[in-house]
């Protein structure tokens, strides 16, 4: 596996958050199989039967993220996390989107984690990145989006400038059928146990192996949390 740009947190923030990512190559990217719209499927299922007609505020697993987002001072309910959105939408009957299967799969883990994940084209990152707060005014160019507000949140920051954040991320690093190599990053709140990420962050390594391998390759993976 190629060095990876070094990922640390800006001391401001520190106590705030704590992330994980997991990089994966050699990757194919196409459109899902059977077998992941299959899994996706029955996650869906499962998470429409046990929450229908709850409000998200209701969802007990729901917090970790709302608590993410208050510590910035984001009201939760106003610009919602990835993960809640995902969840709402499906609870309001709409269809699960299907997009590619690295995209797909980045979905499924977090309805599975109900915690916001990022996912980045690897190649698209220069030099060393930090995670950070928002500057006032300070936006990017997002996916089916013309801007993504960044103030206040936190956000991932390479030699280039901003590119992810909870709510949405950048389309200068979003995957696309030319990515071979990619980050994938999970949101947490500081106080979110480190064992449990640590876990979640071994569930994501396993299904990007699974799910996404080049024909005749073994998809290699490393993973690290912070703090």
């Amino acid at each position: 596996m190629e060095s990876r740009p070094e990922l640390k947190l800006s001391p401001d923030v520190a106590s705030q958050v704590r992330i994980a990512r997991i990089v994966a190559e050699p990757v194919a990217i196409k459109p899902s199989t059977d077998r992941l719209l299959g899994e996706i499927e029955r996650l869906r299922d499962a998470l429409v039967a046990r929450h229908a007609g709850r409000a998200p505020g209701e969802i007990e697993g729901l917090g970790h993220a709302r608590e993410l987002y208050r510590s910035f001072r984001i009201d939760p309910t106003h610009t919602r996390p990835s993960s809640e959105a995902l969840l709402r939408r499906l609870l309001q009957g709409k269809p699960f989107p299907q997009i590619l299967n690295a995209v797909d799969l980045c979905n499924l883990l977090s309805l599975q984690f109900l915690l916001p994940l990022g996912l980045y084209d690897a190649e698209r990152i220069q030099g060393p990145v930090v995670l950070r707060r928002g500057l006032p005014a300070e936006s990017y160019a997002g996916i089916h989006k013309e801007a993504v507000n960044l103030e206040g949140r936190p956000v991932l920051e390479d030699s280039v400038g901003p590119f992810g954040n909870p709510t949405s991320d950048s389309l200068r690093t979003a995957i696309t059928l030319s990515t071979h190599r990619l980050w994938l990053v999970i949101f947490a709140p500081g106080s979110f146990p480190r064992a449990m990420l640590e876990e979640f962050s071994r569930i994501a390594r396993d299904a990007m192996a699974m799910h996404l391998p080049e024909a005749g390759s073994r998809v290699e993976t490393a993973m690290e949390i912070l703090p």
